[in-house]
């Protein structure tokens, strides 16, 4: 199988690489080269933001495309255009924030979505920017295109620093501010699952959209934690703390208290969807242990600090107010 991996080798484009490698297949990656590949990957540079930026990609063909572009949609159109014909399959890591918001808990891949256009350009917000590559893809690729509307991803080479927080957090030990309640059920994705299941759904040549993300409840607040706890191997001690006193305080979810959710529109959003269609197609997630530990093992390789987009806000609760909270 011959692979063309757009939109960097970071995080979910690396593990995708990864994967593909292990299979055997034929990997190529355009890219800006800022970012090394994984060993073994072709690598053609170019900048889909520059003029001409895919003109590396002007001959060639390849059996299948994996794109995880995040930014203005005229790129995935501008590639999709330049591919068609020269490539059989178009995977396209979107994003369930595509979904009109509110959202019921249990939508599945019929819910309404934001409108956006292909064309857009510039500044892009990240709902309208995803869901216009969606509709680029639709109008060069129609049946061929596989729109891989992936929720939280977590795991090893994470750069948003999400797990990476709590793992160094949990590590320096100490009483932790733990967002209750401890049996929040949660959901997410481990990046390599993510990948296993992109690169079996387009060896299968799957089209349309699939919510991507774990069951809900695969985990729980207090099971993610508990095992950052077991996997540090600190003396961390969690406190368990009610959510309506966590919002009182000003602490904001999602940012400031990675992963977490109080209970309510935005919780149902964010990790309340149905996923029996990637299920069927076969969707496997590892135990949230092992997701824990390599993230831990990973951050230990690289001196224990995760890198950090810079398009992305900086995560986390200041340790100052942390314990201010902590002390009532």
């Amino acid at each position: 199988m011959r692979l063309l991996l757009l939109g960097g080798t970071k995080f979910v484009g690396r593990v995708v690489a990864e994967e593909a490698l292990a299979r055997g297949w034929e990997v190529t990656a355009l890219n800006r080269g800022t970012q090394p590949a994984p060993e073994g990957v072709r690598v053609l540079h170019g900048d889909r933001t520059a003029e001409d930026g895919l003109a590396a990609l002007g001959t060639g063909e390849w059996d299948a495309v994996v794109d995880t572009w995040s930014w203005a949609p005229a790129s995935v159109r501008d590639s999709a255009r330049r591919l068609n014909g020269r490539v059989g399959h178009y995977a396209y890591v979107s994003s369930r924030s595509v979904y009109d918001y509110p959202l019921r808990a249990g939508a599945d891949e019929t819910a309404p979505v934001v409108p956006a256009s292909p064309d857009l350009t510039g500044e892009v917000g990240y709902a309208e920017a995803k869901r216009g590559a969606e509709l680029a893809l639709e109008a060069e690729f129609g049946g061929r295109a596989l729109l891989v509307r992936a929720g939280l991803i977590l795991g090893p080479h994470e750069n948003i620093g999400r797990l990476p927080w709590w793992l160094n957090r949990i590590a320096r030990g100490g009483p932790v501010l733990a967002p209750g309640p401890r049996d929040l059920p949660l959901q997410y994705i481990d990046g390599r699952d993510l990948a296993t299941w992109i690169l079996d759904a387009t060896a299968a040549r799957l089209s349309g959209p699939y919510n991507v993300v774990s069951p809900a409840g695969h985990t729980t607040m207090g099971g993610l934690l508990e095992a950052c706890v077991r996997t540090t191997g600190s003396d961390a001690e969690l406190r368990w703390t009610d959510p309506e006193r966590i919002v009182a305080a000003g602490v904001q979810p999602w940012t400031e208290l990675p992963i977490w959710l109080a209970p309510g529109e935005l919780y149902d959003f964010l990790h309340g969807a149905s996923v029996a269609r990637a299920v069927d197609a076969g969707l496997r997630c590892r135990p949230v242990a092992e997701t824990v530990q390599d993230t831990w093992a990973w951050l230990q390789s690289i001196g224990g600090e995760a890198p950090q987009r810079a398009d992305r806000p900086n995560v986390g609760l200041d340790p100052e107010r942390e314990a201010r909270l902590l002390d009532g």
